[in-house]
């Protein structure tokens, strides 16, 4: 018997720290091949081999030539900024190119936008790869509904000196997950940092607090706090290998699907 091709996946982001994480990652998976490396035009990686950091040739070269980059792939794993997701999606649309889309801070128009994309080829979009995310999420929906009276709901997040949006995208999903376990909107619930004093906490909010600095990857921990009992759900992601890995266990997915937007509980089969 014949086995099967590798499945041919192209990264953005080449010379980012999770692009490097991703190409790293494909580049030891049997099953996967990289096809292609993406990124801005004006990097320093331009036209070098996208594994000169492991000391490899991986025979693909550094571009921002979106057609370039996504010649001959299935998948494209997308870790960049909302403005660079967008056009590499319009490319993969174009191309037939399914999407697995980790980029956070997208916009209520951008997110609509991924949706419409998502109607002629298959994207996988989360806020967070990481499988073990993902149940945390499937606890935090069960923990809200046990805890729906009186409880004061607190997310807190942390992450490196040089992520530009906050909260996360991880801790935005938290609280929607915690908000709509209790027939809330976040949108009008959600309490972004607090400064002064202005009023007694109102129960019905979920707050918001974020840490910058360091090299920290991810911290995430939802509190909830009663009287006297505080119970603590939290994930802590030591390296991005993490979210590379759920990356790929998410292009094998999307590479099955014809069309449609899905995430990492239907990659995980939690749904």
């Amino acid at each position: 018997m014949t086995a099967p091709s590798p499945l041919a996946v192209a990264v953005a982001g080449a010379s980012g720290r999770m692009g490097r994480m991703l190409i790293e990652a494909v580049s030891q998976a049997g099953d996967c091949r990289l096809s292609g490396a993406l990124d801005v035009p004006g990097s320093a990686a331009l036209d070098q081999d996208a594994a000169a950091f492991l000391g490899r040739d991986s025979g693909v070269r550094v571009t921002s030539d979106l057609r370039q980059g996504l010649a001959g792939a299935r998948v494209l794993i997308d870790f960049t900024r909302p403005e660079g997701t967008m056009a590499h999606l319009a490319a993969c649309r174009e191309l037939g190119v399914a999407a697995v889309v980790g980029t956070t801070g997208l916009s209520p128009a951008q997110t609509d936008e991924v949706a419409r994309v998502a109607q002629q080829i298959p994207i996988v979009m989360a806020p967070n790869m990481s499988a073990g995310v993902n149940v945390v999420l499937e606890l935090l929906d069960r923990a809200a509904r046990a805890l729906s009276e009186g409880y004061d709901i607190e997310i807190i997040e942390a992450h490196h000196r040089h992520k530009v949006d906050a909260p996360s995208g991880t801790a935005l999903r938290m609280g929607e997950v915690v908000a709509r376990a209790l027939g809330r909107d976040l949108a009008s619930c959600a309490v972004y940092g607090r400064q002064g004093v202005s009023a007694v906490r109102d129960r019905s909010t979920i707050g918001f607090s974020s840490v910058r600095g360091g090299d920290i990857v991810g911290d995430h921990t939802v509190l909830f706090a009663g009287d006297g009992e505080r119970i603590e759900i939290t994930h802590r992601a030591a390296s991005r290998a993490t979210y590379a890995q759920g990356s790929l266990r998410a292009a094998r997915f999307v590479a099955r699907q014809r069309s449609g937007l899905f995430d990492m509980h239907d990659v995980l089969g939690l749904k």
